[in-house]
C-alpha cells in the first residue's frame, strides 16, 4: 500500500498555525507566570510588564503608539467595537462596501435593524476596488463613520485607503479599516493610511485564535462593548488574556522583522503557482480574480472554466484550500464577494482561493499546481461538478 503523501496547507487566509516561537513565549504564562495584571503583588506586576511589552510590539508593527492599542478577543470583536462604539456614540450615517468581512457587514445590518441607522454599501469594480470618488459622493452631513477593509480576504485586493483616508479627514468623518488580512503581510502604517480605528486578528499572523487588537487613534473616543472594571484604560473591560496577548506581541515582532523577506518569497511562489496552473489547463480556462498586482502577496484566487470549486477540492482532499462559496441544500452558492465584483455566477462557482504562508515550500507549490490541473481534468472528463460552458468566455484581463 502506497503511503499517503503529506497534505498541503494553502488556506493561510483562513487561519495560520501558531509559530513555535510564539508558543514557546506563551507557555510560561499558562503555567507558573499566571498573575492577574490588575493585581498589585509581584505576580500581577510581572504579568502587567509582559502585557505592556506586547502592546509595544503590536503598536510597532502598525507604526502606532502603545497607548493606542486595545487588546480584544479577535477581529470580530474589534470590528464590532470600532463600528458600534463609534456609530452609536456619534449617531448618523455609516459608509462601507459590499465586499467587507461579515464581521463588518453584519454589524452594519444590526445597526440598521435595531437602531434605524442608515448604512450605504458601496459597489466595487471587477478587481474589487472601492472607488474613492464614490466614498466622497456618499458622504452627507450626517455621516459619522467610513469602514473599508485594507485587503479583501478572498481575492487579496488592496483598497486605496490612503486616498479614502484623506477624504475622511477633509470631511471630518471617522475612518475604520479591517486590516486582519494585511497585518504582517504588507506594510501597515496607521498614519499613512489615515485611519482612526484599525482591526487586527492574531490567528491571521501566527498567533493563537481568540486574541486580537483594536487600534484607536490618540484622542479618538470609542465606546466599549464590554462593561465592568477599567482594564485597557477603560476601553475594554475584563481581565486580559495574558498568555495569548504575549503570543500576539511575539507574532507581531516576528512579522515586523521578516516582512520584506516574506513578501518577496510568497509572491514568487504565488506567481509560479498561477503560471503552472494556467499553462497546465490553458490560459483560456483560468481567470485571475482580484487585481493582478495590487493585492496581497500570498493570495491567489482563480476561476476555472467548466468546474465547480467545491467539487474540485473534493477530488484532491490532500490540498487544504477554499472557494468562498457556500453549500445550501445540495446547491453551491457562489461567493458574494465575487458576485459583487461582477463575476458571472458560472465563473464564481468555479473559484478557488489558494493562500500561501510562512511554511509553504516551492515543492508544495509545484505539487499543488499539478493536483489542481489533474483534478480539473478528472472533473471535466467525468462530468461530476462540471458547469456547462458553451459560449462562456473569460473577460479580458489587465490592470485597472
Amino acid at each position: 500500500m502506497t503511503p499517503t503523501r503529506k497534505p498541503i496547507y494553502m488556506d493561510y487566509n483562513a487561519t495560520t498555525p501558531v509559530d513555535p516561537t510564539v508558543l514557546e513565549a506563551m507557555l510560561p504564562f499558562l503555567k507558573d507566570r499566571f498573575g492577574n495584571p490588575s493585581s498589585g503583588h509581584l505576580f500581577g506586576k510581572e504579568a502587567k510588564e509582559e502585557l505592556e511589552k506586547a502592546r509595544e510590539r503590536v503598536a510597532s508593527l502598525i507604526s502606532a503608539e502603545p497607548e493606542e492599542v486595545v487588546f480584544t478577543s479577535g477581529g470580530t470583536e474589534s470590528d464590532n467595537q470600532a463600528i458600534m462604539g463609534t456609530a452609536l456614540r456619534k449617531g448618523g450615517h455609516v459608509i462601507t462596501s459590499t465586499i467587507e468581512h461579515p464581521a463588518v457587514l453584519e454589524t452594519c445590518r444590526y445597526l440598521e435593524r435595531e437602531f434605524g441607522q442608515r448604512v450605504t454599501y458601496l459597489p466595487v469594480d471587477r478587481y474589487g476596488f472601492v472607488n474613492p470618488r464614490y466614498v466622497e459622493e456618499a458622504i452627507t452631513k450626517d455621516t459619522c463613520l467610513i469602514s473599508i477593509m485594507h485587503a479583501n480576504n478572498e481575492v487579496g485586493t488592496l483598497e486605496p485607503l490612503e486616498e479614502i483616508g484623506r477624504i475622511a479627514a477633509e470631511h471630518d468623518v471617522a475612518f475604520h479599516t479591517d486590516a486582519a488580512q494585511s497585518c504582517g503581510k504588507v506594510v501597515v502604517d496607521v498614519d499613512r493610511l489615515g485611519v482612526d480605528l484599525l482591526t487586527m486578528a492574531g490567528h491571521k499572523l501566527y498567533a493563537p485564535k481568540g486574541v486580537g487588537a483594536l487600534y484607536v487613534r490618540r484622542g479618538f473616543k470609542v465606546d466599549g462593548l464590554l462593561h465592568g472594571a477599567g482594564q485597557e484604560n477603560g476601553r475594554r473591560a475584563g481581565t486580559e488574556n495574558v498568555p495569548y496577548i504575549v503570543g500576539l506581541g511575539v507574532a507581531c515582532d516576528l512579522a515586523r522583522k521578516s516582512q520584506r523577506r516574506f513578501e518577496r518569497r510568497v509572491r514568487d511562489l504565488r506567481d509560479g503557482l498561477y503560471r503552472n496552473i494556467s499553462e497546465g489547463l490553458g490560459a483560456s480556462r483560468v481567470m485571475l480574480n482580484g487585481h493582478p498586482t495590487k493585492r496581497l502577496p500570498n493570495t491567489l484566487n482563480i476561476s476555472i472554466v467548466g468546474v465547480v470549486g467545491e467539487d474540485l477540492l473534493r477530488h484532491m482532499p490532500e490540498l487544504a484550500a477554499s472557494t468562498g462559496s457556500a453549500c445550501h441544500s445540495g446547491s453551491v452558492e457562489p461567493s458574494p464577494v465575487l458576485l459583487a465584483m461582477g463575476i458571472r455566477r458560472e465563473l464564481a462557482r468555479g473559484a478557488l482561493r489558494l493562500s500561501l504562508g510562512r511554511w509553504t515550500s516551492k515543492e508544495e507549490a509545484q505539487r499543488a499546481s499539478e493536483m489542481i490541473v489533474n483534478a480539473a481534468a478528472r472533473v471535466r472528463a467525468g462530468g461530476t461538478g462540471r458547469i456547462p460552458n458553451e459560449g462562456l468566455r473569460l473577460p479580458e484581463a489587465g490592470p485597472r
